[in-house]
């Protein structure tokens, strides 16, 4: 398990490609490798990966299997590419963000980047039907990051947006800063949040049965996503 609080910035030292199967070569900043052992889990801009060699101090090499390589931005890593990286959870450590478990749950991609004096605001447009687990001031894991949703909008198809607003000091220590517009990042949903809103869809199901879809197709053409009319007002 991870915290959501990303540690430092690591660097792609080499990738070894063989076939269905790849070597990632991964250079640390200073410190952060400290008792770091084979077997250990780390984030790596939100995917869970294994060390499996530590080849000399700083350095460590994780293997990725193909297809963790055609479902994530791990595939289109080069040489110099940074990632987000946090050591894993101990017992007992301060949880600064929210519980993430370093499995990916969908792709999506930077729509837009303003910066207002001393802000950094991104908007991330996810594909249907992931927004159905989005919520303005909820928590969201984006690259292995724990961030708060600032606003978030949903489209009839079950796409939309979100945007999170980014302090110089996450900027510091991520590799935000070097995002542009149209940039892949990945996205793990809050846990919690998909759990209280698949309860409520599958209580709508078992009580409305074949009428649960006729009544969604009628909300979506009204911009309206059904599931929010069940769930408790904060």
């Amino acid at each position: 398990m991870f915290t959501g609080i990303v540690q430092g910035v690591a660097r792609v030292q080499a990738i070894e490609a063989r076939e269905g199967l790849h070597t990632l070569h991964l250079k640390f900043p200073e410190g952060f490798d400290a008792e770091l052992a084979v077997g250990a889990s780390v984030s790596c801009d939100g995917v869970c990966l294994t060390v499996t060699e530590r080849p000399e101090p700083g350095v460590a090499r994780f293997d990725v299997m193909g297809q963790t390589m055609s479902l994530t931005t791990l595939g289109g890593l080069q040489p110099g590419s940074g990632l987000n990286v946090e050591r894993a959870a101990r017992d007992g450590a301060e949880i600064g963000g929210h519980p993430l478990s370093g499995h990916v749950d969908v792709s999506a991609r930077i729509a837009e980047i303003r910066r207002p004096d001393n802000n950094h605001v991104i908007r991330f447009a996810v594909p249907a039907p992931w927004m159905r687990y989005v919520f303005a001031k909820g928590y969201i894991g984006v690259n292995g990051c724990s961030l708060t949703v600032a606003e978030a909008q949903r489209e009839r198809d079950g796409s939309g947006w979100f945007e999170v607003w980014l302090i110089p000091e996450t900027l510091r220590v991520t590799t935000f800063g070097d995002k542009g517009v149209g940039d892949a990042i990945h996205i793990e949903i809050d846990r919690s949040t998909q759990v209280v809103v698949d309860t409520v869809r599958d209580a709508l199901d078992e009580k409305l049965g074949p009428l649960l879809p006729v009544l969604e197709a009628i909300a979506r053409e009204r911009g309206i996503d059904i599931t929010q009319l069940a769930l408790p007002r904060s």
